[in-house]
């Protein structure tokens, strides 16, 4: 037998671009048949920590070379990783757990490949965002991701009351040393917030609990910090109808005539007190009728 033949067969190599592949966020098991062949097929893999995406490449046999880039080096390796893409090479970003892109700085080199008309190949597959909505039980119909709360009491609750009156079920990071404060700042600035934390998620001790503001914060208040990443996802309780007299409603209404027609200000009353539009339209009617 000669010696090409004994040599084991190379794996073909994937088409030129960059692929953004997501990585199991703790079960092994969670990556696509298609992100290994892609992983397998690239010339370099990009990683934010070496040693933890070798144990990705150890766990299927995947020997491909490994480079760091992460938000303190990215600005360096940024120029020479984009040189390789436009010579025609398959590179591939991984981040440490999940997908790239959401809350690290690949967005940079994404922006760079299109400035240089490079192939982007986006892999979907695992991320701590989509399960822990999944799990909370909370509206999905409208979404927003929020990343991690500020560090500091203030600009954390400056945060917060931003996203008071927008209609949405927020999903966030935070860390254990600081959930306890998040919780205690929304329980004060969100009454009626519903609440729900997720903490190792695809792991053996993964745990959702579910709540009011209040309530988790009574929790955790008892039970100490939670271990493990933690996802958060809530709601503001800013949509729900409010209770209110027949006084507040009317003043409501009155206010809302002076600047809309009786058809939309009976609609935005409707809407802020949970009354049928036709009782609404009805009592507007009757307050445009005595102005």
């Amino acid at each position: 037998m000669s010696e090409k033949e004994q040599s084991p067969k190379e794996k073909p190599m994937a088409e030129p671009g960059l692929y953004l592949i997501s990585t199991p966020i703790g079960n092994l098991g969670d990556i696509t048949l298609r992100s290994l062949k892609a992983l397998e097929g690239a010339a370099e893999i990009y990683c934010e920590d070496t040693r933890v995406t070798a144990k990705l490449l150890n766990h299927y046999g995947i020997a491909k070379k490994t480079l760091p880039y992460h938000e303190h080096n990215a600005h360096k390796v940024r120029p020479a990783l984009i040189k390789k893409l436009t010579s025609g090479l398959p590179i591939a970003l991984v981040s440490d757990a999940g997908t790239p892109m959401v809350n690290d700085p690949g967005y940079k080199l994404v922006q760079d490949c299109i400035e240089h008309q490079i192939q982007i190949h986006a892999l979907p597959g695992a991320s701590a965002t989509l399960p822990a909505l999944q799990l909370s039980g909370l509206p999905s119909n409208a979404f927003m991701f929020v990343g991690f709360f500020p560090v500091k009491d203030k600009a954390r609750r400056d945060k917060l009351e931003e996203l008071r009156d927008i209609r949405a079920t927020f999903l966030a990071f935070e860390t254990a040393p600081r959930l306890l404060k998040t919780l205690i700042a929304m329980s004060e600035i969100y009454p009626k917030a519903q609440v729900s934390v997720s903490r190792e998620l695809t792991k053996k001790f993964e745990e959702t609990r579910r709540g009011s503001a209040t309530e988790l914060v009574e929790h955790y208040d008892m039970a100490g910090p939670p271990k493990g990443e933690i996802v958060m996802v809530f709601t503001t309780g800013s949509d729900e109808p409010e209770e209110a007299s027949t006084e507040t409603i009317d003043a409501f209404l009155t206010n809302a005539l002076t600047s809309m027609s009786v058809k939309d200000a009976s609609k935005e009353t409707a809407t802020k007190f949970g009354m049928q539009k036709k009782q609404a339209y009805e009592r507007a009617l009757a307050l445009k009728g005595k102005s």
